[in-house]
């Protein structure tokens, strides 16, 4: 069974939307495109051309896969290759034809062919990108593993790795670090569901009743 990774860059208030330019994502009118730009890094290329060099497959949302079919196959870039040869499945209900290498639309219910998908012989699948299709991968339990990104910056409002309809779900961090230009880099496992607890005393003591109690006169 193949896993399906997650790849995300992120602000510390959780919008993913556009961070490599203003051209990216401007719907809704999002202004903060390009946030992550200022913060690139050694540590944070090394991360990507890592993660890049083992073979993977890319499961992709539209808008996203226009973004990189416009891009890679006509840059020099130690990513291009390991992208432009990728099988990418993409998740599009008006894209007819598609003309980047080896690409093909997932046909039918989303969540069952990417769920297929999984279950075939290959490489890991990796999803970059792609907002609106990672909330039905959310939602759906789809997810196996989150590489984040998490940018020291705040941007307001925008498309949000988390989203609305997300299942509770507990992770366990496998791998992080630090870059640098403070990005923190962590590898989130799945780990069961969501436990829960609580600090709250059973029973309050006589010094916590007494307060209570002179707090009420």
């Amino acid at each position: 069974m193949r896993e399906l990774i997650v790849q995300t860059f992120m602000t510390l208030d959780g919008v993913m939307q556009a961070p490599g330019g203003p051209e990216e994502d401007p719907s809704g009118g999002f202004e903060a495109g390009g946030w992550s730009v200022p913060y690139w890094d050694d540590a944070i290329e090394k991360s990507m051309t890592e993660a890049m060099g083992e073979p993977f497959d890319l499961v992709l949302g539209r808008k996203t896969y226009e973004i990189f079919a416009a891009h890679w196959p006509y840059v020099e870039d130690p990513m291009s290759e390991p992208l432009n040869t990728a099988a990418k499945h993409v998740a599009s209900n008006t894209l007819a034809e598609l003309e980047w290498n080896n690409s093909h639309l997932l046909e039918g219910d989303v969540p069952d062919a990417i769920a297929r998908l999984k279950q075939e012989d290959g490489p890991e699948l990796q999803v970059h990108g792609s907002s609106q299709l990672i909330q039905t991968l959310l939602a759906n339990g789809l997810v196996d593993e989150l590489r984040l990104k998490t940018y020291p910056v705040a941007v307001g409002p925008g498309k949000r790795l988390f989203g609305e309809g997300t299942i509770p779900a507990a992770f366990e961090l496998s791998e992080g670090t630090i870059s640098p230009s403070g990005v923190v880099i962590g590898t989130y496992r799945r780990a069961g569901e969501v436990e829960t607890g609580s600090f709250a005393l059973e029973e309050p003591t006589d010094a916590v009743r007494q307060r209570r109690e002179s707090m009420e006169r």
